[in-house]
């Protein structure tokens, strides 16, 4: 059964593969080894920002009243979950329903991309290790030329669309992040569906046009619905 858009989009860790849970309990052993408690609503506000892009380790630092050991949490934390950008959740299940979905939108022949804030090394890898890397027509990362800003800036979905040769208007995004929903927006997509999972939960996701508490409940006729709409 086809579907009435050109391609669907996906954002990758928190929508595909569930990366952000174990790099959120990294951080808090990493905080509970100076004293210190991460609350989880507290993570859930730093979830899709890059470091360098948002200063979000000092921010979340100074707001715990561990500022004045900012470096030493660091460490700890890369130790424990590589905050860094190397493999953090490397053996991470994939979310729930995602598979199932990306197997009927690929049965169906809808290109596919993701436009992810990670690296594209991220994404092969675990793609790789669920072996669904033959799905996707195109995986955009943080570090592709053709990306100047991460989300909420328009880029990652600007240029995995145009590598599908797609309009974005005729694609669908799948989100699970608030910065995510703005970056699809900002790049005009069609329509944006956003999954609520464990930590984003907490985000306003209401810019949405579907919010789901997970990707089971997304099939090829909720899709077709969302351009009806």
């Amino acid at each position: 059964m086809r579907i009435p858009w050109d391609a669907v989009v996906f954002d990758f860790d928190g929508t595909l593969v569930d990366t952000e849970w174990p790099i959120y309990l990294g951080a808090r052993a990493a905080f509970a080894t100076f004293g210190i408690d991460l609350p989880e609503a507290e993570w859930a506000a730093v979830v899709g920002m890059s470091d360098e892009e948002d200063g979000w380790w000092p921010g979340i630092c100074e707001r715990l009243g561990a500022g004045h050991i900012e470096r030493e949490v660091w460490e700890a934390a890369k130790a424990r979950a590589r905050l860094d950008g190397s493999p953090s959740g490397r053996d991470a299940p994939m979310a729930d329903g995602a598979a199932a979905l990306v197997g009927a939108l690929h049965g169906a022949g809808v290109p596919l991309a993701v436009a992810s804030g990670s690296p594209v090394a991220w994404l092969e890898h675990h793609l790789d290790r669920f072996a669904m890397a033959d799905r996707f027509d195109a995986l955009v990362g943080v570090d592709h030329p053709g990306v100047r800003g991460g989300k909420p800036a328009p880029d990652l979905y600007l240029v995995a669309c145009a590598a599908l040769g797609v309009e974005p208007g005729n694609a669908v995004a799948v989100e699970d992040t608030a910065r995510g929903i703005a970056s699809a927006r900002a790049a005009g997509m069609g329509a944006v569906v956003a999954v609520a999972n464990r930590l984003t939960r907490h985000h306003d996701l209401s810019a949405a046009d579907l919010l789901v508490p997970s990707l089971t409940e997304v099939g090829i006729e909720v899709l077709r619905t969302l351009r009806a709409a």
